[in-house]
């Protein structure tokens, strides 16, 4: 079939170049409308749970209550909230912000509470309740204001925060970090191409390809706004996956068409030859990685679901470019794909023994499958000991603390936590109804406060309506709300009996990282199943093998162990937090490591597809899997490092970040993908495999016929590796 189907793109190449053509415009005229039209709030909420119940009914019955914006204010040396002049000062300020974006203030002054007043009265805050009946008008009231909010005379100076104030800030800051990724890694991406392929020519093609997979991610995310809300986040995995699949499929393929122009092959047949081979790793590869990120839809986070449809979006519309753009571009082009040289080629050799395991990696092969039980065991251990520090992970939510030092909503949430009461903008929160009785309310009331780590409960809202009612009740606290301490306070509110005769729902940020942890966790079995299931059929359909795939599951699941349990140290803990400019929160969202599960999974498979189709090609000719391992890692050793050198240098730009999550992305996606094209593809696998002998081809004979009857082999000849990658 994929003989066929590169035949069919060299006959009709300039067809196939007109229509992509055509697409593409329409791709960058109307599918770059899609940054209008993504939600801008952060989706990291769970829509079906009683936090997110507590807070409709809340809203309903009584009104928003949220600190939309927070407003601190400082006074210069020696003034204090009591000097006239400061409260005059405050009060005009807030007076001239328009009443159809602001619904309602609350200040010191309009309180009379003494929580509004720093510990030294040199500082208060205003907060702002935004008009808009959903995030997305409330944004565009905070758009109309921000530039008036800090506009304080009288000698005081203003810095703004609150939810939507650091949403706004975080989002900001996420679309100008994509923007310098992308100048930082586009020309190191560039160099690093052309000394990989030798030539300017071919180095551009797998840029081509991303350039297609991105306006093509972007069209069909603008088409999905229509029906479904989509984070801007996902413009960050369209980016980067893109970017980064384009480079893996541009080096499989133009690095096996230039292999078959070398051995003196005729465009048609070197074509032919690529699909075949190549063709079908992309196919294999890219319908993996689509499998795995399609489990991210499973999940309630609108986040996640939003990473989801623009990782499949990406991944499709990268593999559909890979076999036809790309072939339609090698076809028009033939042998001067390489053309602008900047060295030598040499000349291909073209006898079958021509790429056995007699260069550097195959050296390194051989050298591990002499030892490969000490091998096993150094690299087990080594995985181990780096994912050890996982089983400490503490779950938190995304907060102020994710923005950099010095940042004006991160300025807000530090001074709100060590000069006011604490917690004081963000209570946990009892949203009673079904009862009008006082007594019970207040006896309730009385019941919370006594909860060990309650600092104070106060009712804040009470609707009393025909045949009930609904009271809110705040609750302060002294833990900080992404830490533990405060997630089992949460529980310990959720066991206090109800009063008679009604029902208590619990929000607040912390309920909702409690709720976020519980959602993901009945979730996580069904990922499991879909991606461990999709792919075991997938590899077995490759390779013919149920050993294989289990092995190569086992390996991810070690080098995402490994990763999860760095990104503790460096995020959680703070280590290298100097280096990397950054303040550690004590905690990660539980959004970042499932995200990174289904991106790394699926990218791991891509390499491991690879490998093992030139693993098996020489096991189908020698019958040795000794043989097959050295020669599968000679000739795709210096490709795969190649391709991971590129993917880190697309996905290490977002390291760059800012913003502590999107940092996190960077910094554990470039660690999971070194550890797994070194220690695992050069170290773990050729042992493994070593070990295991022929039992790595081993199926039940049903199977075996099935495989015999519906496999995805590759009809492939041997051929010499000419392109050589930087190691």
């Amino acid at each position: 079939m994929f003989d066929n189907w590169g035949r069919w793109v060299h006959r009709r190449r300039r067809a196939v170049l007109a229509v992509a053509g055509a697409v593409l415009v329409v791709a960058a005229v109307w599918g770059t409308g899609l940054f209008g039209a993504l939600s801008s709030g952060g989706g990291f909420n769970t829509p079906s749970s009683e936090s997110a119940r507590a807070a409709q009914i809340a809203e309903r019955d009584l009104g928003r209550d949220a600190a939309d914006v927070v407003i601190l204010y400082q006074g210069r040396p020696g003034m204090t909230v009591d000097d006239p002049a400061y409260r005059a000062s405050v009060e005009r300020a807030l007076a001239a912000l328009p009443r159809t974006e602001v619904a309602a203030a609350s200040t010191y002054w309009t309180t009379k509470s003494p929580q509004f007043v720093s510990k030294d009265r040199t500082s208060t805050y205003a907060v702002l309740r935004l008009a808009g009946a959903d995030d997305g008008a409330r944004d565009d009231s905070y758009k109309e204001i921000k530039d008036r909010l800090t506009e304080v005379g009288g000698g005081l100076t203003a810095k703004v925060g609150g939810l939507v104030g650091t949403g706004t800030e975080i989002n900001s800051r996420v679309a100008s970090d994509i923007g310098r990724a992308e100048g930082m890694a586009m020309p190191i991406l560039l160099v690093l191409l052309v000394l990989i392929f030798g030539g300017l020519v071919a180095a551009s093609l797998p840029l081509v390809v991303g350039g297609v997979a991105i306006l093509g991610a972007f069209t069909a995310l603008h088409l999905l706004t229509y029906v479904t809300d989509i984070s801007i986040f996902a413009v960050n995995i369209t980016t980067f996956l893109g970017l980064g699949l384009a480079i893996d499929y541009g080096l499989f393929m133009v690095s096996r068409f230039r292999e078959e122009i070398a051995r003196g092959e005729s465009v048609e047949d070197a074509l032919a030859t690529t699909m075949a081979t190549a063709g079908r790793t992309v196919a294999v590869s890219g319908v993996t990685v689509a499998v795995s990120l399609s489990g991210l839809l499973l999940f309630e986070q609108n986040f996640l679901r939003s990473m989801g449809y623009g990782g499949i979006a990406t991944v499709f519309v990268c593999m559909v470019g890979a076999l036809t753009v790309l072939p339609a571009l090698l076809a028009v082009l033939g042998p001067r794909v390489n053309a602008l040289s900047i060295r030598r080629r040499k000349k291909a050799a073209t006898t079958p023994a021509a790429g056995r395991a007699d260069g550097w990696w195959g050296r390194v092969a051989h050298s591990v499958m002499r030892r490969p039980v000490v091998y096993v065991a150094a690299t087990v251990v080594l995985l181990g000991v780096l994912g050890a520090p996982a089983l400490r992970i503490n779950w938190g939510g995304v907060d102020a603390k994710a923005l950099p030092e010095g940042a004006d909503a991160r300025v807000v949430a530090e001074t709100m936590e060590t000069q006011f009461p604490r917690n004081i903008t963000d209570p946990i929160e009892a949203v009673v109804t079904g009862t009008a009785d006082r007594a019970a309310i207040q006896a309730y009331g009385d019941r919370l406060d006594a909860l060990p780590g309650v600092t104070g409960a106060a009712v804040t809202g009470t609707n009393t309506a025909s045949g009930g009612s609904t009271t809110r009740i705040a609750l302060r606290y002294d833990a900080d709300p992404n830490s533990s301490e405060a997630r089992a306070l949460v529980e310990r509110v959720r066991d206090v009996p109800a009063p008679p005769g009604a029902r208590v729902r619990v929000g607040g940020s912390t309920a909702e990282i409690v709720d976020q942890l519980s959602s993901i966790g009945s979730t996580l079995p069904w990922l499991a199943l879909l991606i461990g299931g999709a792919t075991f059929v997938l590899l077995f359909l490759a390779f013919g093998s149920i050993v294989l795939p289990l092995k190569a599951i086992v390996m991810n699941m070690l080098t995402l162990g490994a990763t999860f349990g760095a990104l503790v140290l460096v995020f959680q803990e703070g280590h290298l937090s100097g280096p990397l400019d950054f303040t550690a929160t004590g905690s990660v969202s539980p959004a970042m490591p499932i995200l990174m599960l289904a991106i790394l999974f699926g990218i791991s498979m891509d390499y491991e597809v690879f490998l093992l189709s030139r693993v098996r090609e020489q096991y189908d000719l020698t019958g040795s899997t000794t043989a097959a391992v050295g020669t599968g890692v000679q000739r795709t050793g210096g490709i795969i490092t190649s391709a991971a050198l590129l993917f880190i240098v697309v996905i290490g730009a977002f390291a760059t970040s800012g913003v502590t999550f999107i940092k996190m992305v960077g910094v554990g996606m470039a660690l999971a993908i070194v550890l797994d094209a070194t220690v695992v593809r050069a170290l773990l696998v050729p042992a493994t495999m070593r070990l295991l002998g022929r039992a790595n081809w081993w199926a039940p004979g049903p199977l075996g016929r099935l495989y015999g009857r519906y496999g995805i082999r590759e009809d492939d000849r041997p051929s010499s590796a000419t392109l050589e990658p930087v190691p």
